[in-house]
């Protein structure tokens, strides 16, 4: 038999459409994609939309979408498992013709009776094998029946994982489980085998939480081969999962979220989540910087560990704040405008971003901090900046503005030079000038640079801005 190491990489991105792309799915896309773009193979994209009453378009949807802003690109057509059904019956049926696979007519009483034995002895629940032996002809007369697997009762079945080195299980621990339901339609554990045979997936690379299916599957493959001839047994690469930064089992309060809650939530880079997913699992010595092309060349199973991974968010956010300071200013300004809304000026958000990318860590911070540029007179005070504005820092914002009204350049040097004079001339430390100054012109406590706030929001506006806060001080 030929093995699949001999052949042309494919990998396969299976997921099933019955939620959003989560965190742990992204990865293993990510990881099918890289080890075939590396090794110069075929990365391939099916949907398992077998479970027609959970799956949804909008879950299919938001896999792709999620998947396009990852930037993973995928050969050829998707494939939904709902369109190969009678391919997956045809398999059966020759397993059943060549005796692999045999009919069972155990109704589901028996089955209930059987399992509750099984308990009560303590013993595995799993199938008897009661008509494995027997002749259909013992049946009632057109009474329902399901296609079972035989698989092997002695000996045991060795995988040689590209992740977790040789596992080994016993064959009389896996026990007849079923192709065809009582209606005719393939199960899962069926279409899956089919369909990675026949889109020519040479490695299946894949969460550990599925190790257990991979001994399940290979008998198919096996007599398969026996029957055809073709079915050469994949590379199996086991990726442990993702865990939470406690060590616990990962879930959304550690930020199991689907992709689309990093992008649009929480600001995001999918530079930086790329970057991320790769990391969470596999290493490269100790660098933790590494872009895409670069990530293609390093990738390969051998850096993949054996222990779970852990999510840590803070580290993410970490990671992004970087891929937003190598952002291109105009990039950014087009994902902050998108947030800000129809009032978004892309060319003074472009200006703005050497300033405000300076300190953000995603870019619902560099919407927030840009916002100012765009508020309407009269300025709407936090509640701390409005703290900030009493009868003595409105006399004050009132002389800032008598003193910048002289004709000087409006540059972030001069206007630093005046204040700073004026500061000292006050007996003042540049914080109790700047403060009240920028909750007058921005509404916050926080902001970018004072100089660099007052420049971009130019002379007149910046002027206008002061004068309001101070004449509220006079009304008062």
């Amino acid at each position: 038999m030929a093995s699949a190491s001999d052949k042309a990489v494919v990998t396969r991105f299976a997921p099933s459409p019955t939620g959003f792309l989560h965190i742990g799915g992204a990865r293993t896309a990510l990881f099918n994609w890289l080890f075939a773009r590396h090794h110069g193979g075929k990365a391939l994209l099916r949907i398992e939309d077998t479970d027609r009453a959970r799956s949804t378009q909008e879950a299919i949807d938001a896999i792709i979408s999620g998947l396009d802003w990852l930037g993973l690109d995928w050969d050829g057509d998707t494939v939904f498992q709902s369109e190969r059904g009678a391919r997956h019956v045809e398999v059966a049926e020759k397993l059943l013709e060549a005796g692999y696979a045999y009919r069972c007519y155990a109704t589901a009483e028996e089955l209930e009776e059987m399992r509750a034995a099984q308990r009560a002895a303590k013993q595995p629940l799993r199938y008897d094998g009661r008509w494995r032996h027997r002749d259909a002809s013992e049946a009632p007369l057109g009474a329902p029946f399901v296609v079972r697997l035989k698989t092997p009762e002695e000996g045991e079945t060795v995988i040689e994982d590209a992740v977790q080195g040789r596992v080994t299980v016993k064959n009389s621990e896996i026990d007849d489980y079923i192709l065809l339901r009582s209606d005719g339609t393939p199960t899962y554990m069926l279409a899956v085998v089919v369909d990675d045979h026949d889109m020519g997936v040479t490695h299946i690379i894949r969460g550990d939480d599925h190790l257990n299916n991979a001994f399940r599957q290979m008998p198919v493959i096996r007599a398969m081969n026996e029957i055809e001839g073709d079915w050469d047994d994949p590379i199996y690469a086991h990726i442990p999962l993702i865990h939470g930064a406690d060590g616990a089992k990962l879930s959304k309060r550690h930020g199991a979220l689907g992709v689309e809650a990093y992008r649009d939530e929480m600001g995001i880079l999918p530079e930086a989540l790329f970057n991320y997913l790769l990391r969470l699992g596999w290493g490269y010595g100790d660098k933790e910087v590494i872009a895409r092309d670069e990530a293609i060349e390093l990738f390969d199973l051998g850096g993949v560990g054996k222990s779970p991974a852990r999510f840590d968010l803070k580290k993410l956010q970490n990671l992004n704040g970087l891929y937003i300071r190598e952002s291109e200013d105009v990039d950014l300004a087009k994902l902050v405008a998108e947030r800000i809304g129809a009032e978004a000026d892309t060319g003074l958000l472009e200006q703005a971003m050497p300033a405000l990318k300076t300190r953000a860590k995603d870019i619902n911070e560099l919407a927030d901090g840009a916002a100012f540029l765009f508020k309407k007179r009269p300025l709407e005070l936090t509640e701390k900046a409005s703290a900030l504005l009493d009868g003595d820092a409105r006399a004050l914002l009132a002389q800032v503005s008598a003193r910048l009204q002289d004709g000087i350049d409006w540059t972030s040097e001069v206007l630093e030079a005046n204040l700073k004079a004026m500061a000292e001339e006050l007996g003042l430390g540049l914080g109790k000038l700047a403060q009240p100054l920028r909750a007058a012109l921005t509404g916050q406590t926080t902001s970018p640079g004072i100089f660099d706030v007052l420049v971009l929001l130019g002379k007149e506006e910046s002027l206008a801005r002061i004068d309001a806060q101070a004449a509220s001080g006079s009304a008062g």
